[in-house]
C-alpha cells in the first residue's frame, strides 16, 4: 500500500517539535509524539493480501499490555483510513496469533512479557512495535530517545518473517535500520 507525503511532512514536524535542549518539554511529549508516529506507520507498511477478512475490515491498532498512551492514540488514529480500512485501537492484555492486530505496540505485563507477546505472534501478518522505555527486546519497530528525540529503529527481518513489507521511505527516517538477508534500502 502506498504513503503519501503526509506521514513525511508530520515526521519532520514531530521532529522539529522535540529538537533542542528542552528535555522536561520532550519527556512530557514523548508518549503522544509516539503515539502520532504510530497512527502514521501503516501506510509505509504492505500486509500479505491474506490480512484483511474483508476489502473494509479494520486495520486494528494495538495496545498490548502497558498503555502509556492514553487518550493520546485514541486521538492520533481518530478518522484516519488506510484505504478503505478504518484504523482503530484496541486495548489487549495479551496477544495471540488470532487476535486480529494488524499493528502492536506490545508494552509488557504480568500476563505476558514483551517477547513472549513477540512470540505469540510471529509468523502473522501483524507489524510488531516496540518500546526501549518498556524493554530493550524488539519488533519490527523500536522507539528509542536519543538526544531528546523520539526515534525508531527497523528491524526489516523481523517484518518478513511476519510477511510484510516496509516502505523504503519510512526506513530513511529511522535511527537505524537491519535489513533482511539480500535487502537493501
Amino acid at each position: 500500500m502506498r504513503a503519501g507525503i503526509g506521514f513525511l511532512g508530520a515526521a519532520a514536524l514531530i521532529l522539529a517539535m522535540i529538537a533542542g535542549p528542552a528535555s522536561a518539554r520532550a519527556a512530557s511529549l514523548e508518549f503522544p509524539i509516539k503515539a502520532a508516529f504510530l497512527s502514521k506507520f501503516a501506510p509505509f507498511v504492505e500486509w500479505p493480501p491474506t490480512a484483511y477478512p474483508s476489502s473494509d475490515s479494520a486495520l486494528s491498532l494495538c495496545i498490548v499490555g502497558a498503555d502509556p498512551f492514553g487518550v493520546a492514540i485514541d486521538q492520533a488514529v481518530q478518522g484516519q483510513h488506510l484505504g478503505a480500512h478504518p484504523l482503530i485501537v484496541r486495548r489487549l492484555d495479551r496477544i495471540d496469533a488470532n487476535s486480529g492486530c494488524s499493528i502492536a505496540y506490545i508494552g509488557g505485563s504480568k500476563l505476558q512479557s514483551v517477547e513472549d507477546g513477540l512470540a505469540a505472534v510471529q509468523g502473522t501478518p501483524v507489524l510488531t512495535v516496540t518500546d526501549q522505555a518498556m524493554s530493550s527486546v524488539r519488533g519490527a519497530i523500536h522507539f528509542v530517545v536519543r538526544d531528546n528525540r523520539v526515534r525508531f529503529m527497523i528491524d526489516d527481518e523481523a517484518a518478513a518473517k511476519n510477511g510484510m513489507n516496509i516502505s523504503s521511505k519510512l526506513m530513511r527516517l529511522a535511527l537505524s535500520v537491519h535489513l533482511r538477508s539480500g535487502g537493501r534500502l
